[in-house]
């Protein structure tokens, strides 16, 4: 599902038209449960079928015993490419308990995975100093938040960890992977005074945020990690998700017997072929996303080329 935003670019719009021709697609939500933003099987014998009407008619065999049992008909994560062609704005999303009390609703942690960068991309990520939310109020409303915040260069391949309370902002030129919690509670704090066709500045919630902000000073969100061919390298850890890295120049096999979740792949490089054991091999290209169900524990991989894919799953405890 394709998303225009005023500050999207043009590399997403392969995976299909917006209506009215807009062509700035800022987001293309891969799979999600979000309210009006529900993904639907795109082939095979389930075509049309939302993924609320999949989990209500296979629950754990799904999605895992485990995550039916916390998260019911909802899918726990949303799954999405971001075209930044300008600067998005800087923002912080609530927690879980804030997010409940204030919303109903569930908090956002992310990972970011940089699917591609130009020269001199980068993304704002917390403070450079430890800060107050007296000193972070005051300097937004001097407009000089830049100043207090943490700017770090983006490059193809790299991951960084962005929980929820983190300030943060994916600068121009950056397209990356999102994992997130299942939830679109955003407080924006500074959108460059940009406005819409109609000449109106996009709302702010200051006063949301600065209730949420973690003031502290974290020296980096940047995951650092070994490359390896042919086995998973895990990037990122939480009670919420985890994200593997899958470099593949041969057949790989994986068991998932130990997790009781199901796995999405999004493969950001090559093409590769999903053997279950049973039926046809399901292909999966670049920039395309698939769900596994947690019932099939043992599959092979097979990739035609160099690939790059990388592996999203909930584990136990």
């Amino acid at each position: 599902m394709l998303k225009a935003t005023p500050w999207g670019g043009t590399r997403l719009l392969a995976k299909g038209e917006l209506p009215g021709g807009q062509e700035r697609v800022g987001e293309s939500w891969e799979i999600s449960t979000v309210e009006e933003h529900v993904s639907v099987v795109a082939n095979g014998p389930l075509a049309g079928k939302t993924l609320r009407e999949l989990i209500a008619a296979h629950a754990g065999n799904l999605v895992g015993d485990a995550v039916h049992e916390r998260y019911g008909v909802e899918f726990p994560l949303l799954v999405k490419y971001i075209d930044a062609r300008e600067d998005l704005s800087v923002q912080v999303h609530p927690g879980d308990e804030a997010a409940r009390e204030r919303h109903h609703a569930r908090g956002k942690t992310e990972a970011w995975f940089v699917a591609g960068a130009d020269a001199g991309a980068s993304l704002l990520l917390g403070f450079n100093r430890a800060t107050s939310r007296e000193e972070f109020l005051g300097y937004l409303g001097e407009g000089r938040l830049r100043e207090l915040t943490r700017v770090e260069e983006a490059r193809k391949g790299d991951c960084f960890f962005v929980p929820a309370g983190l300030l943060h902002a994916i600068g121009a030129g950056c397209f990356i992977v999102e994992i997130q919690q299942a939830s679109d509670v955003t407080y924006r704090v500074y959108d460059y005074e940009r406005k819409d066709a109609s000449g109106n500045a996009r709302e702010l919630h200051v006063e949301l945020a600065a209730g949420v902000i973690d003031y502290g000073y974290h020296p980096s969100r940047r995951v650092e990690y070994v490359a390896a061919e042919n086995r998973p390298v895990r990037l990122v850890a939480c009670p919420y998700f985890t994200v593997c890295l899958l470099s593949m120049n041969a057949t790989v096999t994986r068991d998932y017997s130990p997790v009781d979740s199901f796995v999405v792949y999004t493969c950001l490089e090559g093409t590769f072929a999903i053997d279950a054991g049973a039926g046809e091999p399901v292909r999966v290209a670049r920039g395309e996303t698939v769900l596994v169900p947690a019932a099939l524990k043992r599959l092979t991989l097979r990739p035609s080329c160099p690939t790059r894919v990388l592996e999203i799953f909930i584990e136990k405890g």
